[in-house]
């Protein structure tokens, strides 16, 4: 298991305090799947970000996407350890558990990590 790099930290966590600190819930979800593409190969902090998804599912009392997120909770830690996830996935109850999504480019760049849809 490999230490989250700090550029990768630093973008993480600013995503995961403007998902806190926003008003709007359409621009908590887009935060938290920001942090999501950038926790995946990191087992705390993609649990970390499931939480968060979780809590704000709970908020807009959406069952569904709270179901999912429980699911992807027992998931999470474990696939990031042996590094198999859906590259670029948004960590949505929408998007699927093991559908791979094109990385915002902004991200790629980051994360040096290629879009999984070419």
């Amino acid at each position: 298991m490999t230490a989250m790099p700090d550029r990768i930290r630093s973008a993480y966590t600013a995503e995961m305090t403007a998902a806190r600190d926003t008003t709007a819930d359409n621009a908590r979800w887009v935060h938290l799947e920001r942090a999501h593409i950038l926790s995946q190969p990191y087992p705390w902090p993609h649990t970390r970000n499931h939480v968060a998804m979780l809590a704000l599912a709970l908020r807009q009392h959406d069952r569904r996407e709270a179901l999912g997120q429980i699911v992807r909770i027992v998931v999470a830690a474990p696939g990031s350890l042996v590094g198999h996830y859906p590259e670029g996935n948004t960590g949505r109850t929408r998007a699927g558990l093991t559908t791979p999504m094109p990385l915002p480019s902004d991200l790629a760049a980051l994360t040096g990590r290629a879009d999984p849809t070419r």
